[in-house]
């Protein structure tokens, strides 16, 4: 491990831009400025990710922070058959459609079938491999195909320095626009810590990081057939993974947890939004400031 990060120390660091055609483009990577990927978990009706979408993206305007509209057609990793399993493939990638349309902003949806990620790729800005998949070579190459951004969750299974496995794959099927995620890491059954060491191992691939605040908090499975969570634990993560460094913000954000059809135990209630983003901004914004003040320091 030591050896791989001591040998990455120098490769220049990647940004890339992420939004197609009319939408309100946002740049990640380097010393961009944060950018917040958000929106409920599945997606639930049109309406619904119409409404989600317009309330974040007034608050991250406010804020002058990039946005990024994250919502899944379908949830294949569900815990029971009788879970809300998602609207589908060509009702989600519709309802996707009309939020680039209608809100102007970029959008990502996951995928878990090869077969899913052209069609899929045909309509986001940036496309997200989930956690459970990260490396399946047939996942990874078919959304390398789409020559759109990847969103490539790491495995809460997996080290980060292992990562880098995953990222050569994309990179064979020439693909160089990966956002690698920290969504946590198993610790024993049903809990998930995060290590924020995860966060510059990873980030020493060259490529931009991001934070999965609200799936870190998760507790998997812990409530028999359904997943729980520690949201109070929130706030000081993002700080933390700010401070340590970031390019991206990744929360899942409902208007009505309680009621939200996937990962009701999880998504963050939208009301903390904009505190929880000025915060994470801020943070940001300080870590730019201290790197520029005292170098990125390579401790030996």
């Amino acid at each position: 491990m030591l050896n791989i990060i001591k040998n990455m120390n120098n490769i220049k660091q990647k940004e890339f831009t992420i939004g197609y055609g009319k939408v309100k483009k946002a740049k990640v990577g380097k010393n961009n400025p944060l950018v917040f990927i958000g929106g409920p978990c599945a997606i639930e009706s049109r309406d619904h990710s119409l409404k989600m979408a317009s309330r974040i993206k007034k608050i991250c305007d406010k804020l002058k922070i990039g946005f990024v509209f994250k919502s899944c057609f379908n949830k294949d990793c569900r815990s029971s058959p009788e879970s809300f399993n998602g609207v589908g493939l060509d009702e989600g990638l519709k309802v996707l459609q009309e939020v680039r349309e209608n809100i102007n902003v970029p959008v990502v949806s996951d995928f878990s079938i090869p077969s899913w990620a052209k069609p899929t790729g045909e309509v986001v800005d940036l496309i997200q491999v989930p956690a459970y998949l990260c490396r399946q070579t047939s996942i990874l190459k078919a959304a390398a195909e789409t020559k759109k951004p990847i969103l490539l969750k790491k495995g809460q299974f997996m080290s980060p320095w292992n990562m880098k496995n995953s990222v050569r794959k994309i990179e064979y099927y020439g693909n160089k626009k990966i956002l690698l995620t920290d969504r946590g890491t198993f610790f024993g059954y049903n809990m998930l810590v995060n290590d924020m060491r995860s966060l510059p191992i990873m980030s020493e691939t060259g490529y931009p990081v991001c934070y999965d605040a609200t799936h870190s908090i998760q507790m998997p499975t812990s409530m028999g057939n359904i997943s729980g969570g520690q949201r109070e634990f929130i706030p000081p993560l993002v700080r933390s993974a700010s401070a340590c460094g970031i390019n991206a913000l990744f929360m899942e954000v409902h208007d009505n947890p309680s009621k939200a059809k996937s990962d009701p135990n999880t998504v963050i209630d939208i009301i903390y939004i904009e505190r929880v983003l000025e915060m994470a901004k801020k943070m940001h914004n300080s870590r730019i400031e201290m790197e520029k003040k005292f170098g990125r320091m390579h401790v030996t």
